[in-house]
């Protein structure tokens, strides 16, 4: 697959604190690259280091083989960006908001028009051309934020939690219009805190923090070098704490939860672990009526690689 993004040794530097340590990595043509970490992690300053909105003490990026600098017109053209919190115009219309950033990058009145529209109807945004910001619901917002950084057609598209607080019919409908940016030959680099979108859309996952990459791989491949293999539920009525404690100590559990008579227990690397379970449910004599065993989700691999302490 062609490299679109090179990075290579990054590392920026505030003061004492280094955001970005010596980070590495590829982004390839017509890839969605789940750009992931905690708070404070490194994330949006690594992607303002690639946008050359910020200086780096040192390493290398390139973009589509080149130097990328804060000059770097002709690359910039070609990149799309939708930041987290949205920024449009409130006087300006729909059509009007989208039309305005399309024309910073297309002069043509007749080759501009086409794009605004096509980015409308991408988002879903046909009957609401008219409408001015403050008439939009949150979920339109998001859409609307989403065509202007979109709309003069970028080869590569950074977007930055573009489904934060919105409804479900919104979201949905901006994971479909991403899918079909990517149809369209875009290559895009996605950050999120909802795993479920990861899961969903993404390629490849770089899992990062204190500046560092920590994994990457598929979706599949982290599952596979997470140290938590599984979890396994069961609903048991009245269990003792006694009982709960014991199961605490089996060798490969994790973590033990006993929360409205649903026993959930999350375990690393190992093998007949549901085995061991039932042999000790039968052997105490402990009544229960169901029991499931769980692939562990993205949520679970992210928690594992970073922490499950709180982040500012």
């Amino acid at each position: 697959m062609k490299k679109v993004i090179e990075i290579k040794n990054l590392t920026k530097e505030y003061r004492e604190l280094k955001a970005v340590d010596g980070l590495s990595f590829d982004v390839y043509e017509g890839e969605i690259l789940g750009l992931l970490g905690p708070n404070g992690s490194g994330k949006s300053t690594t992607i303002n280091c690639i946008l050359s909105l910020l200086n780096f003490k040192s390493g290398s990026i390139k973009i589509f083989g080149k130097e990328m600098s804060p000059d770097s017109y002709d690359i910039k053209r070609q990149i799309g960006v939708v930041f987290q919190d949205v920024a449009v115009f409130d006087e300006l219309s729909v059509w009007e908001n989208v039309d305005y950033f399309c024309g910073l990058y297309i002069k043509d009145k007749e080759e501009r028009t086409r794009c605004v529209e096509d980015a409308i109807s991408l988002v879903g945004l046909d009957d609401f051309k008219k409408f001015f910001p403050k008439k939009l619901s949150g979920g339109l917002l998001r859409r609307l934020n989403i065509a202007c950084g979109i709309a003069h057609k970028p080869k590569i598209i950074f977007l930055d939690e573009p489904t934060v607080a919105v409804d479900p019919q919104s979201r949905n409908n901006i994971l479909d219009g991403i899918e079909k940016l990517r149809e369209n030959g875009a290559t895009i680099i996605y950050t999120t805190h909802y795993m479920e979108e990861v899961e969903i859309l993404c390629d490849r996952v770089i899992i990062m923090d204190k500046g560092k990459i920590l994994a990457s791989g598929t979706v599949d491949d982290l599952k596979e070098i997470a140290s938590i293999e599984e979890k396994i539920s069961v609903e048991v009525i009245d269990l003792d704490t006694h009982r709960i404690e014991e199961i605490k100590k089996f060798a490969n559990v994790d973590t033990v939860k006993y929360e409205n008579n649903t026993l959930l227990i999350s375990y690393k690397k190992g093998k007949n672990n549901l085995t061991e379970l039932i042999d000790y449910l039968k052997k105490a004599k402990i009544k229960y009526n169901s029991i499931y065993m769980m692939r562990p989700t993205l949520n679970d691999v992210f928690l594992d690689f970073t922490g499950k302490e709180l982040r500012d």
